[in-house]
């Protein structure tokens, strides 16, 4: 899904439901759609382990605005307007009951993850797993200068950005197959926390994992509670919040996309996809899993959304 336009205006999308909003109400519905999909599909998806993941990328520094690469080598932490829309993130996941959390370990999305995690209803005291996985792409030599001189480097070469690798940089294939890493991780915790007890349905009933979403992702008072048996998909068994960089970030929906065959929807354009998320953006993924599968199947809900940072200093 496209991020909302800066006007806060109102697209409409085609998904397994038909024409559906665009935006808060319209993304929550395009999860019903996809699960209602699902259940279609795979007739015995009541097998399957089910999970949301919510990817944010950090809020802006100085050099974000400035347009100089950081990479890895240059640990800048958040400017004013990042620690604000780090806020603006938090207020509005403040209700989301998150299962697991994770971060790059670099200052910026550690700054991040704070602020969004100080506004948090549930979360404030949560662990959060700092992997190293999550870093941005690696640069080289490029790191602390400004695009235009990447840009530059690539058309010396006769390349274009971002599949340039300046010396000393991570290729494009790197930073997916770290992705990949991260995701197969992912996976294969979340099973086998879920098959080792049933804590899950304990600590964080599957409902409450739901409605927490369908709060900030309405659709309408009395649709949460039937978001289940409507659709006939298994509840969720977690919710992860994983804060990361921006292409990073483009690499794992690379990896989604040509790899796992995920599911966007139709009315998103290749551009759409490969554009870099805005500081703070948000994409969020419902994951399907099955021990013996080799591949999970993936549905997006939205990509890059950003309705949030309404009101808060231009984004990056």
């Amino acid at each position: 899904m496209a991020a909302e336009p800066a006007g806060g205006g109102v697209r409409k999308l085609r998904g397994a439901a038909g024409a559906v909003p665009v935006g808060l109400c319209g993304v929550w519905e395009t999860v019903r759609a996809a699960c209602a999909a699902f259940a279609l599909l795979c007739p015995g998806a009541g097998g399957m382990t089910r999970f949301a993941l919510t990817v944010v990328r950090h809020g802006e520094t100085r050099l974000n605005k400035e347009k100089i690469l950081q990479g890895q080598g240059i640990d800048e932490p958040l400017s004013e307007t990042g620690f604000k829309q780090a806020a603006a993130a938090g207020i509005f996941l403040n209700n989301v009951k998150f299962t697991h959390i994770f971060s790059s370990d670099l200052m910026r999305t550690k700054q991040t993850v704070h602020g969004i995690l100080e506004k948090s209803k549930f979360c404030k005291d949560m662990t959060v797993k700092y992997d190293s996985r999550l870093r941005e792409r690696k640069y080289g030599v490029a790191e602390g200068s400004p695009l235009s001189e990447l840009r530059a480097m690539a058309k010396a070469a006769g390349q274009e950005c971002p599949v340039f690798t300046p010396p000393g940089g991570e290729t494009l294939d790197q930073v997916k197959m770290r992705g990949k890493d991260f995701f197969e991780f992912l996976c294969q915790l979340i099973l086998k926390e879920a098959g080792q007890n049933e804590q899950f349905s304990q600590e964080a009933p599957s409902d409450c994992l739901e409605s927490s979403l369908a709060e900030i992702f309405p659709l309408g008072k009395n649709c949460t509670s039937t978001f289940n048996s409507d659709s006939g998909a298994p509840g969720l068994v977690a919710s992860v919040l994983v804060v990361s960089h921006g292409a990073y970030m483009r690499s794992l929906l690379d990896y989604f996309l040509t790899d796992l065959k995920c599911s966007f929807p139709v009315t998103l354009s290749r551009s759409e996809l490969t554009s870099v998320s805005p500081n703070t953006g948000m994409s969020v993924f419902i994951i399907n899993c099955e021990k013996g599968e080799v591949k999970p199947t993936t549905q997006c809900v939205c990509v890059n959304l950003q309705g949030h940072l309404t009101g808060v200093t231009k984004v990056h």
